[in-house]
């Protein structure tokens, strides 16, 4: 049974903060470009990594008497104890001020920005918004905001009520593949011991998914380099980005960009070519 949701002792958290440094490495550099279905190549001190590859750097460390069911450290510390027992990136929010490269000592500045409770299909639902400033020799290169949702454990995954409606168009598309290699090698990169990306078991028996779940983040990774790729390699100024439904192991999917007067909207999409995660970027 979940444990009561205190609102008023949760938002105690706004305002929390912590710190934590880590250095691109030429070796992170190539296993993310190799995740992100980008040329390997041999990355050089100075050479641009990734745009997200601060999502790679500094990540939180507990001994395994500290970690949950699910394989996520225990409620508590500098994320406030949300009882609710699923856990996931719901969206955000991107600045690039400047490339992080190979050699850099990055600063990454983390704030609890606000905490929420609302009510979905699937019942309590919390949010947790994290502003984040990350920074390299050369100044501030990323603020971002981050937003995870909590949500209650239900006997089955959220289904959705009404009929999909047709997939959209896209002027740039790519298809791939949502290996349980590729899920593996993201948390390696990301230190994510979160089991519904490599636990089968646990996804499907604990959380009652139909499968391996396709990380957020990495939907997010793709859709920012196809961004970036299609406006002449700069990433863009502003990036912002939602879930919509979960995206499963095994099956082909999809990475998709429309052009607008404003910039690009971009979205991954099942094999049923159903968006999974939207973005739109502007430069």
């Amino acid at each position: 049974m979940t444990e009561k949701l205190d609102i008023d002792h949760l938002r105690q958290w706004i305002g929390r903060s912590t710190e934590a440094t880590d250095i691109v490495t030429a070796q992170l550099v190539m296993g993310l470009r190799a995740t992100l279905f980008q040329e390997v190549g041999e990355p050089k001190k100075g050479d641009a990594a990734p745009l997200t590859v601060h999502w790679c750097l500094a990540q939180p460390v507990f001994p395994m008497s500290m970690l949950g069911p699910d394989g996520h450290p225990t409620r508590g510390g500098f994320l406030p104890p949300v009882p609710l027992p699923r856990r996931m990136w719901a969206g955000g929010e991107i600045e690039f001020l400047q490339p992080l490269q190979v050699g850099d000592e990055s600063t990454r500045t983390s704030r609890i920005a606000d905490v929420q409770v609302k009510s979905g299909s699937t019942g309590t639902l919390c949010f947790v918004s994290v502003e984040h400033s990350i920074s390299s020799p050369r100044g501030t290169a990323i603020r971002e905001r981050q937003d995870i949702v909590y949500r209650e454990m239900t006997g089955s995954a959220p289904a959705g009520g009404k009929a999909s409606p047709p997939p959209p168009t896209a002027q740039h598309r790519e298809t791939h593949v949502s290996d349980p290699v590729l899920l593996f090698r993201y948390s390696a990169l990301t230190f994510n011991g979160h089991r519904i990306h490599y636990d089968r078991d646990y996804v499907t028996k604990v959380e009652g998914y139909p499968g391996l779940i396709f990380h957020g983040p990495l939907q997010a990774a793709l859709i920012i380099e196809m961004a970036a790729k299609l406006h002449r390699g700069r990433a863009p100024k502003k990036f912002t980005y939602r879930g919509l439904q979960p995206l499963f192991e095994g099956t082909e999917f999809s990475v998709n960009a429309n052009e607008t007067e404003a910039g690009m909207e971009l979205w991954t999409a099942n094999a049923e070519g159903q968006p999974t995660m939207k973005g739109t970027a502007v430069w």
